[in-house]
């Protein structure tokens, strides 16, 4: 269709085309605010200094229960069981850490809302639009802007509130130093001494008896665990980690190194159970090579030579325990291992 064929009364009138402009400008009219009214602690300072020991009172209590969090941490047992109805029997220190540390929050949370709600000020400010891009002009109306808040948050006036809110805001952090404590208690020197000393026996690990240098022949590997451990011991696991030992008996013309023959009792030597490079249990004997394999990353130690790494990824040769023999006939240890067992331990502290 050409443009000559296009009737007048399809064209658009000058009303119409003023409207749509001006819907295009603005399509909304700007409904205001509304008349601002003052809260009851705007007009009248009693009010306001309930509301001034109310949330002084969320900090206080935020802070005592914060206190209660660490004492809780302090005085319960890890093993103590509680029971609370509903929740039935539940352990006193996870209940009584939530539940202060919960609370401790809360009051913090709970004090800043009323803080902000009744002492604030809550009067609307409309501020139009402006660029992404600030310019002088803003950044000094935004400083300005920030100072009346200040001002208006009456932090400097309201002594009371500012220093309750400090005060819990600061205890607060005090309890996720606590919980580091739970990572686990404190290696101090344990991590270099196990339960072998001078005079524990050997206690063989299958039937639970003292070996005697008659029950190792030779060829023969036996796992043996220090007098005085048993499996029902809570920590069994921990203490077995590294007290776990490799009984093998040599021909003593065919001990090569020199310390391990002085270190062991008629060929019968003594070496930690633990892998020196990721702590697993060794159990693989080849007796014609007096060769140990460890069975997770087939690092190799030579039972003949001082237990040195001859093959795979282990860093340190297995450690050797002195043994001899007490006046029953029994085998046992003449001190601690020299050195660190199981993984390179840092290279070995």
């Amino acid at each position: 269709m050409s443009s000559q064929e296009i009737s007048e009364e399809s064209l658009p009138s000058e009303q119409d085309t003023a409207h749509g402009k001006a819907l295009a400008e603005s399509p909304f009219a700007n409904p205001g605010l509304p008349p601002h009214k003052p809260r009851v602690q705007d007009i009248d300072e009693r009010a306001a200094k309930r509301s001034e020991r109310t949330v002084a009172l969320l900090f206080t209590t935020s802070m005592l229960a914060t206190v209660g969090f660490i004492a809780s941490f302090v005085i319960f047992p890890v093993d103590k069981i509680v029971y609370v109805w509903p929740l039935g029997h539940v352990s006193a220190t996870n209940l009584s850490l939530g539940l202060t540390l919960g609370i401790a929050l809360f009051c913090i949370g709970a004090g800043a809302v009323h803080w902000a709600r009744t002492l604030m000020s809550d009067v609307e400010v409309a501020d139009d639009r402006h660029p992404i891009e600030a310019a002088p002009e803003l950044k000094a109306k935004v400083m300005a802007d920030f100072a009346q808040g200040a001002q208006e948050s009456a932090l400097g006036r309201r002594k009371l509130i500012r220093t309750t809110m400090f005060g819990a805001l600061a205890m607060v952090p005090l309890s996720g130093l606590v919980l580091l404590r739970e990572l686990g208690p404190m290696p101090e020197k344990k991590l270099f001494h196990t339960s072998w000393a001078k005079g524990k026996q050997l206690i063989n690990m299958n039937t639970m008896q003292p070996l005697r240098p008659e029950d190792v022949a030779v060829g023969s590997l036996t796992f043996a665990m220090p007098e005085g451990l048993s499996e029902e011991d809570h920590d069994f696991n921990n203490k077995i980690a590294k007290d776990a030992l490799m009984i093998v008996r040599i021909q003593p013309a065919d001990i090569k190194d020199k310390r391990e023959l002085e270190w062991s009792y008629d060929g019968i030597v003594a070496f930690s159970k633990i892998c020196t490079h990721v702590g697993c249990p060794i159990s693989l004997y080849e007796q014609q090579t007096h060769h140990v394999l460890c069975p997770c990353h087939q690092s190799t130690f030579d039972l003949s030579d001082g237990a040195r790494v001859i093959f795979g990824p282990a860093g340190h040769a297995l450690p050797q325990l002195r043994i001899g023999v007490n006046g029953k006939g029994n085998l046992e240890a003449l001190g601690d291992f020299e050195e660190p067992v199981g993984p390179a331990f840092w290279e070995r502290g």
